[in-house]
């Protein structure tokens, strides 16, 4: 890709941050229209889950093939097909006519979704090349998913209040056709310099695996053994036979070997945490303040701002921190922030006062807000140019998948502690279990953030960034010889 001027590289900047708003804009609408939803739909909490993890789901299992695919063919070219898929799933969703439609609907908008984040972080990673520009950059990106928190509860409430919710899918359309014929005019197109083969079994592999294990999870508390069980086992097999399968190919679909790096590996794991604890946090408190307290949907919105705002605030300090200091400060704060706030809904009860309630979610922003700039900092640093779009995938399906499980966990505790009793009276004491999971995700936030980006890290990130380079020649060099 040709060396762009700074003005471009801003614009260019700008342009995947478009994409990530109205990825991460969905994603906060659609939780606070979740009552509105349910009453409109008649569906239960299982069904509500489904509307968010429908789309998780197929995004987490899609992303790797997205990226490698993108590194292969364009990553223009993907990026630009992933905008019209989202903006015609987003069309779709608006006119669904029952909950089954509303959830195949969100799966069109997810296959969307798969080719914009991660073709849009490899964009950026092979844009700015200078690692103090990309962290600063990154953290622009981060502070568009504060952005997304802070407005999407608002706009969705304002919209839920006075069209009803199916207008929060009409935001969607005017962002992804405008960033359309941006990329259109502005994006260079950027490819890996030696394509890789696609891996259809891995894939197959990884959709099993992320399937199986989440249908599993929401369907636990309804379902009877017999019925779960085979999905487990599904699961589990998966699993091995990618453990056992990817190795094997000289091309994977996972390459595995990135986990030798601490930092890759830390940064994986903490992902997963992270956003377990978002997916959860945002759905126990939307159904609380919405269903227990009374709310309307504005108005939960507007108590979502002590979340959102320090979110927004914090992101872009991240970036500068880790451009200056490293990722481990950003890491230990989000740790730190992420347990207070879970532990204060676990053990004191926090929703059931005002102070409590916005001290909880003021923590929870300000973690929020310093553990995503860290993450694709990580993820994507010492990694080989050529493999970009695959790094960043992986960090993109690890949030995905955190946020699936999340959503998963949670709602199937939730929906068994409530079980047959009035929904109202049994809330609060229900959702405390679902608050000691999050709690636990924070605590390996501050855990694997500390273990990740020491020195002993660093080196285990140059000695496998070393030997990543080493393989990437050899076959380069065996292909050369093949021609």
């Amino acid at each position: 890709m040709p060396e762009l001027s700074p003005r471009r590289r801003k614009l260019v900047l700008a342009i995947c941050c478009m994409s990530l708003l109205i990825v991460s804009l969905d994603n906060t609408i659609l939780n606070v229209a979740l009552p509105s939803m349910q009453r409109e739909l008649q569906a239960s909490t299982a069904g509500l889950q489904w509307t968010i993890d429908a789309y998780t789901l197929v995004l987490a299992s899609l992303l790797m093939l997205a990226g490698s695919t993108a590194d292969r063919i364009g990553r223009k070219r993907v990026f630009m097909a992933g905008l019209v898929v989202f903006t015609i799933g987003s069309a779709l969703c608006s006119i669904a006519p029952n909950l089954e439609a509303l959830v195949a609907f969100r799966m069109v908008q997810a296959v969307g979704g798969s080719m914009l984040n991660p073709v849009a972080m490899s964009i950026i990673t092979n844009t700015f090349t200078d690692p103090r520009e990309r962290a600063r950059a990154i953290g622009v990106w981060g502070a568009v998913v504060g952005i997304s928190m802070a407005a999407g509860p608002l706009v969705g409430g304002l919209l839920v209040e006075s069209v009803g919710w199916r207008s929060i899918f009409w935001v969607n359309l005017p962002v992804g056709l405008a960033a359309l014929l941006l990329t259109l005019r502005y994006v260079p197109e950027s490819r890996a310099d030696r394509a890789r083969r696609p891996d259809p079994v891995g894939q197959l592999l990884v959709i099993a695996l992320f399937g199986s294990a989440t249908y599993g999870i929401i369907e636990a508390p309804h379902a009877s053994a017999a019925t779960v069980l085979p999905f487990a086992v599904v699961a589990v097999a998966a699993l091995i036979g990618l453990l056992a399968y990817e190795p094997r190919r000289a091309e994977p679909l996972i390459d595995l070997r990135f986990f030798r790096s601490a930092p890759f590996s830390g940064a994986t794991v903490i992902a997963i945490s992270a956003f377990a604890s978002l997916g959860g946090f945002l759905f126990l408190s939307t159904l609380y303040l919405q269903n227990v307290r009374g709310l309307d949907a504005l108005h939960a919105g507007l108590w979502m701002l002590p979340m959102a705002v320090p979110t927004l605030v914090c992101a872009p300090l991240a970036g500068r921190l880790i451009g200056s200091r490293g990722p481990r400060l950003p890491l230990l704060i989000a740790g730190v922030a992420m347990t207070c706030s879970s532990l204060l809904f676990a053990v004191f009860d926090a929703e059931t006062s005002d102070v409590t309630l916005f001290l909880g979610y003021t923590l929870f922003g300000i973690g929020f807000g310093f553990v995503n700039a860290p993450i694709t900092n990580t993820a994507v640093s010492g990694m080989p140019r050529a493999q970009a779009g695959v790094a960043a995938a992986v960090a993109s399906t690890s949030r995905q998948l955190g946020q699936t499980l999340g959503v998963a966990v949670v709602g199937a505790v939730l929906a068994a502690g409530v079980g047959a009793a009035a929904y109202e009276d049994a809330f609060v004491d229900a959702a405390v279990p679902g608050w000691w999971i999050l709690t636990g995700c924070g605590v390996v936030v501050l855990v694997v953030g500390l273990l990740s980006s020491g020195r002993w890290a660093r080196g285990t990130a140059e000695r496998t960034a070393e030997k990543l380079d080493a393989a990437e020649v050899r076959q380069t060099v065996g292909a050369s010889e093949r021609h």
